[in-house]
């Protein structure tokens, strides 16, 4: 539950990630009953901690894209019930959007216009927000989203799942000494991370050159390095007051030490805690949309593909 947009009151979080890890990556069949299992007795929770009655809520938020259809339908369909059992207005949320929100959570507010850089398994997109709910996509990936590339390059290396978080943690231990590609494209804020990923692969093939912890620092550094410079132009460019993150890989150590350090501007931040998906960021996400009018009606389906702007 989320006040005002900015307090959290409770925020229950039911982890997948030690079901998902034996697998080496998230099966979506196994994400849904999970997602099933859990979704009742996390509202529970999720009220009493918050010491709140149905009568304390104004709205029910709801992220109906983009992720898997079956987590999506498990989510979408409670909503809708917890909604119209106690008469409330159902907000739908872009799952995208919901990360953006974490950082009306950090304890600071973002000054608009500001350059947004999402950074996900999923997606790695570089948005100019203007105002509450008004995005100009800048760029985007035109392969691997970065959290894909840090999980493909943790499995290659042994690492295990999830990818992101254990690559940060050797690259502590080791020195960036390898240079690695970074891609030039004709698009300044696209990414792309395929070769850099190939490179590593390649490296696999044949003895290391360089120890696990240094080849992960280089990895890291290349990444984190095209990650930064491109949000720092893109914050030039369109005279931004503020950078944000969000994403799962904006809890990446390099990347937060990074663009604090280079950027010109402000720069806003999730705690790490909320960097990874939580029904806060959706809530807070809500409370903008529904204070500015905008609610979903009973039908909202769900769309895996959801776009948050073209």
């Amino acid at each position: 539950m989320v006040e005002d947009g900015t307090k959290i009151l409770s925020n229950v979080i039911a982890s997948q990630i030690s079901i998902h890890t034996k697998f080496g990556g998230v099966v979506p069949e196994v994400a849904s009953r999970a997602h099933l299992e859990a979704v009742s007795p996390v509202i529970r929770q999720a009220m009493s901690d918050a010491g709140a009655d149905w009568k304390d809520i104004a709205a029910v938020a709801v992220s109906y894209g983009p992720g898997l259809a079956g987590s999506l339908l498990v989510g979408v369909s409670a909503a809708k019930a917890v909604a119209f059992s106690a008469g409330l207005p159902l907000v739908g949320i872009n799952h995208m959007e919901g990360h953006i929100y974490a950082n009306w959570l950090s304890g600071e507010i973002p000054d608009f216009p500001l350059i947004c850089l999402t950074v996900s398994g999923g997606h790695t997109d570089l948005m100019l927000m203007t105002g509450h709910g008004k995005y100009k996509m800048l760029g985007s990936t035109r392969d691997d989203a970065v959290g894909e590339a840090f999980d493909k390059v943790a499995r290659l290396l042994d690492l295990g799942y999830p990818g992101g978080p254990a690559i940060d943690r050797e690259a502590q231990k080791g020195k960036p000494i390898i240079d690695l590609p970074q891609a030039v494209l004709s698009e300044p804020y696209d990414f792309s991370f395929s070769g850099v990923k190939t490179h590593i692969y390649r490296m696999c093939e044949k003895d290391l050159p360089a120890s696990v912890p240094d080849i992960c620092a280089s990895f890291q550094c290349s990444v984190v390095d095209t990650l930064v410079k491109k949000t720092v132009m893109a914050a030039r460019q369109y005279k931004a007051k503020t950078i944000i993150l969000s994403g799962g890989v904006a809890a990446n150590s390099a990347l937060r030490e990074t663009i604090v350090n280079e950027s010109p501007v402000r720069v806003v931040m999730p705690p790490r805690g909320l960097c990874t998906d939580n029904a806060a960021m959706v809530a807070s996400a809500g409370y903008f949309r529904f204070k500015a009018g905008n609610v979903s009606s009973m039908d909202l389906d769900v769309m895996p593909n959801l776009k948050l702007c073209c």
